[in-house]
């Protein structure tokens, strides 16, 4: 039975859902074969936020949906939705889904937070856009990380589930197709560099063929190395009406540049900047000296308030390794989890943090996106974000806070402040979101433990 409350529909998405399968062709990949068995949730939350629509012909009628069957989707995609727990569109999917499913193909830009069920929406784009019977991959989906694509896929695979003729391909480090040979799946997913060489260099992929190409998670992917020009490549292969879908959580001067050089004439769906941060999360930061006192005011907090499960975000990989340490010799449960490792050993990190093995999971941003565990209460910003020029990272924070606050709970930010310097940033990141951040005093400690436990 489906159900109309997204965080509800959660277990039966997941008891739903079949392991991806990443078609690993004559590999022994065990970075893949890991990534094959992590099971990261794709949790939907129901959600208040206000968007703003601005359409590339204003003189069209903007029209909205507030049931799949509007749609006029197909039966077996029907089935897939509703046997994923979904019984109506969400707020973005509303406006976003008849665009993207609009004859002639409409391009969009997208701002939607984690949680409001933009994955779901352009899945489904995909898969009703795709011919069956042409056995070649017909839509391309580009993901900034490993995770990110693993999680669009178990999507794929879960809205997909009754209409078995669409197949799905992965295009990852790991998953090496031989020479000569030409994909039959319909939709490939992958990261930009792979897919990039997939298009040029080994021809895997016919990219005048492609019908769809979607970029997720577009903030994160011009703040890695190469994938802004590996994306923009890619789209230059691609036929003029192919049509162009790009989301983001935040949309900075330089996605807005990104987004209008990969996508044209879009419609443009925003989402109001008050409405950025979670409202579910309430937000405190602690004074201190240096990286001693943090660790001590960390020590004063757990030994307070009893806390589920919290992510405390680091800077640098030195700091992270050291905390950890640090922890684990106060007792503490805790798995460390940072960019040098392999993909393998990320997501065994992941999967015992999601069981509950460990209570206290220490990380570097790698971990900032993509990864929804229920039990997490408390984010704590042991090293508030900043870019390469020591300017606030906004887009960072909110990726950061939104890892608790998840399924329509209370969440709990609190940031250790230990400079001039990092009060002068966390005042910034409050202008940013119009969003106070109180000061954390022992009278608080009976509210927050409400929101830890």
């Amino acid at each position: 039975m489906a159900t109309d409350s997204w965080a509800q529909a959660v277990d039966e998405q997941e008891a739903a859902a079949e392991s991806v399968n990443l078609n690993l062709r004559n590999t022994k990949d065990k970075a893949a074969q890991s990534l094959l068995n992590k099971l990261i949730r794709n949790n939907l939350v129901n959600n208040t936020n206000q968007v703003e629509v601005l359409q590339k012909d204003p003189n069209s009628p903007l029209y909205s949906v507030k049931s799949f069957e509007e749609l006029r989707l197909k039966p077996q995609l029907l089935q897939g939705v509703y046997a994923m727990g979904f019984n109506r569109p969400s707020k973005i999917q509303e406006t976003a889904l008849p665009m993207m499913l609009a004859e002639p193909p409409q391009n969009l830009i997208a701002q939607s937070q984690s949680g409001t069920g933009k994955t779901a929406a352009f899945v489904l784009a995909m898969l009703s856009h795709v011919d069956p019977n042409n056995k070649y991959p017909q839509c391309l989906c580009v993901s900034p990380t490993y995770e990110l694509a693993l999680q669009t896929g178990k999507v794929i695979e879960q809205m997909g589930q009754h209409y078995p003729e669409v197949k799905l391909l992965y295009a990852i480090r790991g998953n090496k197709l031989q020479r000569g040979i030409k994909p039959q799946e319909q939709i490939v997913i992958g990261t930009p560099g792979t897919m990039l060489d997939w298009c040029g260099k080994l021809k895997f992929i016919e990219p005048k063929k492609i019908k769809v190409f979607v970029l997720d998670e577009a903030d994160v992917m011009i703040a890695t190395q190469g994938h802004q020009d590996q994306s923009i490549r890619i789209q230059r292969m691609l036929p003029k009406n192919c049509q162009m879908l790009l989301f983001s959580a935040t949309f900075e001067e330089t996605v807005w540049n990104f987004a209008q050089r990969i996508v044209p004439d879009p419609n443009i769906i925003k989402l109001k900047r008050e409405e950025e941060t979670l409202d579910t999360i309430k937000q405190y930061y602690v004074l201190c000296n240096s990286k001693e006192e943090k660790f001590q005011a960390l020590c004063n907090i757990y030994g307070a308030i009893t806390i589920a499960q919290a992510m405390i975000f680091c800077h640098t990989r030195k700091t992270a390794g050291w905390l950890a340490g640090e922890l684990s010799r106060e007792g503490h449960q805790v798995a460390l989890l940072s960019g040098e490792m392999q993909v393998e050993q990320r997501a065994a990190v992941i999967d015992r943090f999601r069981d509950g093995k460990e209570k206290v999971l220490v990380t570097t941003n790698v971990c900032a996106r993509g990864i929804d565990v229920e039990q997490v209460s408390v984010v704590i910003n042991f090293d508030l974000p900043v870019d390469k020029d020591g300017n606030p990272d906004n887009e960072t924070y909110l990726h950061r806070i939104g890892r608790t606050g998840r399924f329509g709970k209370r969440g709990l930010a609190i940031n250790m402040v230990d400079s001039r310097m990092s009060m002068n940033i966390l005042n910034r990141i409050q202008e940013h979101f119009s969003k106070k951040i109180e000061k954390l005093d022992t009278d608080d400690l009976d509210e927050i433990e409400k929101i830890a436990s």
